[in-house]
């Protein structure tokens, strides 16, 4: 295998010289500074606040500006540029004619012109290459590497190429364009800490962005694997995402994005629900206004079948996978319909309006044959959808349960704790297993349902559902999920969820230095990036804990969780020269963005002092470069060259 594998190589540098150039390239690659890694968390289909991170680069390519201009640009001149870089079709469509003059374009292309060389000077000429738009590629690499004060020949040929720029008309393309390429050297690398998906309909638009990001990782979060359930086959997970959809106002998006058959659905909820103010949905300011009185009582019909319909496949799940140890929450068989009460944990409560007719007394979690019909159809359809199928094809390339990169450990959920601080060992599988072993289990059978996903009721698709809603899944972490008890029962003590040990504990030095060392990294260097959980701000919740060692980066992206956070959320920043934690104040209309007041909306703070300078060699990247290097030298050992 080891001659196989040399063989190969030296086809590829067939002669001594094209192996010492490599070398060269390689070695002089793992000198350069580290490219800045972004992390952000629980986007939730706020896909306007998350475009609008990507396009500032977390509010690093205003920081950059402030780095290369300094005093001599006004605090007006970075703002504006920094807008045109973020915003260059809002920015021009919104200038006068008059304003756009020759000599404004020409200052506006050689300032860019400038930035972008600051921008690239730790990357290779290859690297920044392949960051350009293919149309403009030969022109801007001429410009950046032509420097018009060295000669004036060479001063004369920059100008040259400018004046051609503007008199053909292209000046306002090639701004865009070039606009476009800044944030992408700004944040090398983004990863993503979980949960794209539900709570507002715009995941489809954030997963586009992803799949067309030149860098990202994504480590999945319990809404994700919630969509990978259901793309697998669970039926649990697709009703739930469903009725989620439908509690926030945009199942008809869904509806529309991936061509899903509902109206079997609508049709079976109008003629047998009626309006239950529990029901109603929530709406947002991407839903607001796109209803009438009509729509909005169907969506409160529907969302009430698709609940009942969610309790009894979850009621399912339980009885056949008695492992999980759920009994408890199979709440359907726990009704008295006669009385109108139900029994949970030795308590009994009424319940309010509760739609008695649609269970059997006898055997409650049955689905009629209507709803078999239903759930059939929604399940067909959901599969069938191309983009439902990039997306699990995406998410399963990129994504994992948790992932360590450079050193720091990276994971959505918790770790299932005891309150002593030990792992929680979960049995499942017949296996006991904790920390570590527990992730890799979850991700080995969320893969095994993928290859699988004609196959319905499975263990590993069983297994997705859990992830969702099990008492010590490592993306859930509460002990229960009281839906049920929200909908039905008006005593708020029901609807309360005890978080894991984890939460808490994870705030102690002792916690994170554990956590580390299980997962085979060095706890006085590495840190733990943690979403899911959102930062309660308002009451002076602190998203960095256990003495630096834990970020947790969920602040409220989503406009749902904003009045509980009191911001738009959290990014982290690594640089070569360490953290910065980035708070973001809810994104203005860009129509705001582009009036007098022009304000940058992402706040920074520095976590690490000023660390000594990280270079590619330090990092994950830099591990792989290396292993070429000593392949390459084992090359020239080995080999014979003539």
């Amino acid at each position: 295998m080891k001659d196989k594998y040399f063989d190969l190589l030296k086809e590829k540098y067939n002669t001594v010289e094209s192996i010492y150039t490599e070398l060269m390239n390689l070695e002089a690659i793992q000198n350069l500074p580290k490219g800045t890694e972004l992390f952000l968390s629980d986007i939730h289909g706020a896909s306007r606040e998350f475009k609008h991170i990507l396009k500032t680069g977390s509010g690093n390519v205003r920081e950059k500006i402030e780095n290369f201009y300094g005093d001599t640009w006004s605090e007006a001149e970075k703002n504006t540029f920094s807008l045109l870089i973020s915003y260059p079709d809002k920015v021009l469509s919104s200038m006068k004619s008059s304003e756009k003059t020759h000599d404004w374009y020409y200052k506006t292309i050689s300032d860019l012109i400038d930035f972008t060389g600051f921008c690239a000077a730790k990357y290779t000429r290859s690297k920044l290459r392949k960051a350009l738009p293919e149309k403009y590629r030969y022109i801007i690499e001429e410009l950046l590497y032509t420097d018009p004060s060295s000669h004036k020949d060479r001063n004369d040929y920059y100008h040259s190429i400018l004046k051609r720029l503007i008199t053909l008309k292209q000046a306002q393309r090639f701004i865009v364009s070039l606009c476009g390429v800044i944030p992408r050297l700004v944040i090398d690398h983004l990863h993503l800490v979980g949960d794209i998906f539900d709570r507002s309909g715009g995941e489809y638009v954030v997963m586009e962005e992803l799949m067309d990001h030149h860098s990202v990782d994504i480590q999945w979060g319990n809404h994700d694997v919630l969509w990978l359930g259901a793309i697998h086959g669970s039926k649990a997970n697709l009703l739930t995402l469903l009725r989620i959809a439908a509690r926030y106002g945009y199942l008809y998006e869904l509806e529309k994005t991936y061509g899903l058959n509902l109206r079997p659905l609508f049709l079976y909820a109008e003629n047998h629900y009626a309006e239950h103010e529990s029901f109603n949905p929530k709406m947002s300011p991407y839903t607001e206004g796109v209803f009438n009185e009509e729509n909005e009582t169907l969506l409160n019909q529907v969302h009430q079948a698709l609940a009942v319909i969610q309790f009894k496949l979850e009621g399912q799940i339980i009885e056949r996978r008695p492992e999980f140890n759920m009994s408890k929450r199979d709440l359907l068989k726990a009704i008295d319909c006669d009385k109108e009460k139900i029994v949970i944990e030795g308590t009994r409560h009424d319940l309010n309006n509760f739609p008695y007719s649609r269970i059997e007394r006898d055997n409650p979690n049955r689905l009629s044959p209507e709803e078999m019909y239903i759930v059939d159809t929604l399940l067909a359809s959901f599969q069938q959808s191309e983009k439902i199928r990039r997306i699990n094809k995406f998410l399963l390339r990129k994504g994992s349960m948790y992932l360590v990169y450079n050193n720091q450990l990276l994971y959505h959920g918790c770790i299932p704790m005891e309150k002593s601080g030990e792992f929680a060992p979960v049995q499942l599988g017949g296996r006991g297993l904790k920390g570590k072993a527990l992730l890799d289990f979850f991700e080995n059978h969320i893969r095994e349902s993928a290859a699988h996903s004609e196959v319905q009721d499975d263990f590993s698709t069983d297994l997705e559902w859990y992830a969702w809603a099990g008492p010590l899944s490592p993306l859930f972490g509460r002990n229960k999920m009281t839906t049920f008890e929200r909908y039905y029962i008006k005593d708020s003590q029901t609807h309360k969820e005890e978080r894991d040990p984890y939460f808490y504990l994870r705030s102690e030095e002792a916690t994170a230095d554990k956590i580390l060392n299980e997962f085979g990294l060095d706890f006085k260097e590495s840190k733990i990036i943690n979403g899911h959980t959102p930062v309660k701000v308002k009451q002076g919740e602190e998203p960095v804990k256990a003495a630096g060692k834990v970020f947790v980066i969920d602040g409220g992206m989503n406009e749902a969780y904003q009045k509980t956070t009191g911001i738009a959320g959290y990014s982290l920043l690594n640089n070569s020269y360490g953290f910065q934690l980035v708070t973001h104040q809810t994104v203005e209309a860009v129509d705001e963005l582009l009036g007098k007041n022009k304000k940058e909306v992402s706040l920074k703070r520095m976590i690490d002092k000023k660390l000594k300078r990280k270079l590619i060699k330090d990092t994950t990247i830099g591990q792989s470069i290396q292993t070429q290097i000593e392949d390459l030298k084992n090359l020239l050992y080995y080999a014979n060259y003539d």
